[in-house]
C-alpha cells in the first residue's frame, strides 16, 4: 500500500515537472497570438505527447471560449489541471506566463533606458503605423467569425455608435450580451436552462466593475498612482474582457490613458508594439506598462492583476462550465459580448490612428502593412521588425 502511495506521489511529481518544462518552453517561443499558441498545445499535448484526446482537446478549448480573459493562457491552465490536478493548475499557467514576463520587463528597462534618444523614437515612428495595421488586420479577421447574422451586425454597429458617443466599454459589452440573450429567449419556449448560472454571475460582475468605474471616475484625473490602484485596474480588465486579446488596448485606453491619465497614447502603442514582437501572452503588455508605471514591482502587480481572473475562472470552469457550455442561450450571450467587444476595438484603432499615422510615409506603411498581412498573411513579427528597420532609415536619411 505504502509503495504504491509513494508510486503515485513520483508519478505526480513527473507530470508536474513534464507541465513546466512543456510550458516553459512555449511560453518561450509561441509567437503569432493565441490561435497560434492553441494551435502548438494541440501538437504537443494531443499529437506528440498523447495527453489528451483530441475530443478532450476541443471540450477545453470549448471551454476557454465562454470565459473572459486571455484564451491561451486559460488553456495552458486547463490542460495543467486535467494533467496533474491543482497543482498542474496553477503551475502550467505561471510556467507560461512567466517567460513572457521576463522578456518584456526587460524589453521595458531598454525602453526606459534608451527611449528617449532619437534612435528609439525612429524606431517607434516605423511600428506604430504597423501596429495599426496588425489590430486591422486582427479586426477584419475576427469579424468574419463573429459577424453570423444580420441582428449582429446591428448589434455590432449599436456598440460602435454608443462607444463613440461616451458610453462605458463594460456598459456596452454586457448590454449587446443581454441584447442577444432577450432575443433568443424570446424564440425559445423555455425562458431559462443552463445559462442562468451564468447570467446572474454576469450581472454581478458588470455591477462590480461599473462600481468600480464610477469609483475611478469620481477621483477624476486627479487620483493618485499606487500599486494597489494598478492591481485593481488590471485585474478588472482580466476580469472582463472577452474576445481577442487586441480589445486589451480599447479597455487600457479608457482606464489608464482617458480616465486615470497614468498612461499616453504613444506609450500605449509602444506596449503594444512589445506585446508583438515577444512571445508568449499578448496580456504582457500589462507589464510593460506596469514597469512604465512603477518599475519592477510595477510590472509585477500588473502582471499578476491581469493573470489572476483567468487562474481563478478556470478552476471554477472546471465545476460548472460543463453544463453551460451546452447551452443555446449562453452561445447568445457570449455572441453579442464578442461583437461588440470588436465594436470598441475599432472605435480604439480609429483613435490611434491619429497618433500612429502622422505623414505620408507611415500611411504608406500602414497600408502596406495591413496589405501583406491581410493578403499574404505575413507573420506580424517580421511587420513589426521591418517596420522599426523602415522608420529608423527614413529617420536616419531625411
Amino acid at each position: 500500500m505504502f509503495e504504491s502511495l509513494k508510486s503515485e506521489r513520483s508519478h505526480t511529481n513527473q507530470d508536474l515537472w513534464d507541465l513546466i518544462l512543456l510550458f516553459l518552453r512555449l511560453g518561450t517561443t509561441a509567437f503569432g497570438g493565441p490561435a497560434a499558441h492553441i494551435a502548438m498545445m494541440q501538437d504537443e499535448v494531443v499529437r506528440r505527447k498523447q495527453w489528451l484526446t483530441r475530443d478532450e482537446f476541443l471540450d477545453l478549448l470549448g471551454a476557454t471560449n465562454l470565459m473572459p480573459g486571455p484564451n491561451s493562457t486559460e488553456m495552458a491552465i486547463h490542460i495543467g489541471h486535467k494533467r496533474a490536478g491543482w497543482m498542474g493548475l496553477v503551475l502550467a499557467g505561471v510556467a507560461f506566463i512567466l517567460p513572457a514576463t521576463l522578456i518584456v520587463t526587460a524589453c521595458a528597462w531598454a525602453y526606459v533606458k534608451y527611449g528617449s534618444t532619437a534612435e528609439a523614437r525612429s524606431l517607434a515612428y516605423g511600428i506604430k503605423p504597423v501596429i495599426i495595421a496588425v489590430v486591422l488586420q486582427a479586426l477584419w479577421s475576427l469579424s468574419k467569425t463573429a459577424v453570423k447574422t444580420w441582428t449582429l451586425l446591428l448589434i455590432g454597429s449599436a456598440s460602435f455608435a454608443l462607444n463613440c458617443v461616451g458610453v462605458s466599454e463594460l456598459t456596452v459589452l454586457f448590454a449587446s450580451g443581454l441584447t442577444m440573450l432577450v432575443l433568443h429567449s424570446a424564440s425559445q419556449p423555455k425562458l431559462w436552462d443552463g445559462a442562468s448560472p451564468l447570467i446572474g454571475t454576469s450581472i454581478l460582475g458588470n455591477f462590480w466593475a461599473q462600481s468600480a468605474a464610477l469609483t475611478a471616475s469620481a477621483a477624476g484625473s486627479a487620483m493618485s498612482f499606487s500599486l494597489g490602484a494598478l492591481f485593481l485596474a488590471f485585474a478588472k480588465i482580466g476580469a472582463v474582457l472577452f474576445g481577442s486579446g487586441y480589445v486589451l488596448i480599447a479597455f487600457i485606453r479608457a482606464d489608464l490613458v482617458e480616465k486615470l491619465h497614468w498612461l499616453t497614447e504613444s506609450q500605449l502603442l509602444d506596449a503594444v508594439a512589445v506585446g508583438q514582437v515577444t512571445p508568449g501572452p499578448v496580456f504582457t503588455t500589462a507589464t510593460f506598462i506596469g514597469y512604465l508605471l512603477a518599475g519592477n514591482a510595477g510590472a509585477f502587480i500588473a502582471t499578476v492583476g491581469i493573470f489572476l481572473p483567468a487562474f481563478l475562472f478556470v478552476a471554477a470552469s472546471v465545476i460548472i462550465l460543463p453544463k453551460l457550455r451546452k447551452s443555446s442561450r449562453v452561445g447568445a450571450f457570449l455572441d453579442g459580448l464578442n461583437v461588440a467587444s470588436l465594436a470598441l476595438m475599432a472605435v480604439v484603432t480609429l483613435q490611434l490612428l491619429k497618433t500612429a499615422v502622422i505623414d505620408p510615409f507611415t500611411a504608406v506603411l500602414a497600408i502596406t502593412s495591413a496589405f501583406l498581412l491581410i493578403r499574404y498573411k505575413l507573420n506580424s513579427v517580421w511587420l513589426v521588425i521591418g517596420g522599426a528597420i523602415s522608420g529608423f532609415l527614413f529617420g536616419h536619411y531625411t
